[in-house]
């Protein structure tokens, strides 16, 4: 099995931008993985969703989480700018 932070490291890599379709599941579980392996981690938000429910959206449900948790929470648009300079 692949160690994706192992793999990082191995790059040189020390910041993540995390975005998939399942936010209250696989963005937020490997969100949490590598915020535990000290890696910094910022999430894609209009990249991002979320399964939607008679109860609710799980993605709006998640991004309260991510906002607390994460370095910081930008569009793609945001993310694409900062990583042009």
């Amino acid at each position: 099995m692949l160690n994706l932070s192992l793999q990082l490291r191995k790059h040189s890599i020390r910041k993540i931008i995390l975005a998939g379709m399942s936010a209250n599941l696989c963005v937020e579980a490997h969100m949490r993985d590598l915020i535990e392996d000290g890696f910094e981690v910022v999430i894609a938000k209009d990249a991002t969703a979320g399964a939607v429910f008679p109860e609710g959206d799980a993605y709006e449900v998640e991004l309260p989480n991510f906002r607390m948790v994460v370095s910081s929470v930008q569009t793609t648009d945001e993310l694409v700018s900062l990583l042009q300079g």
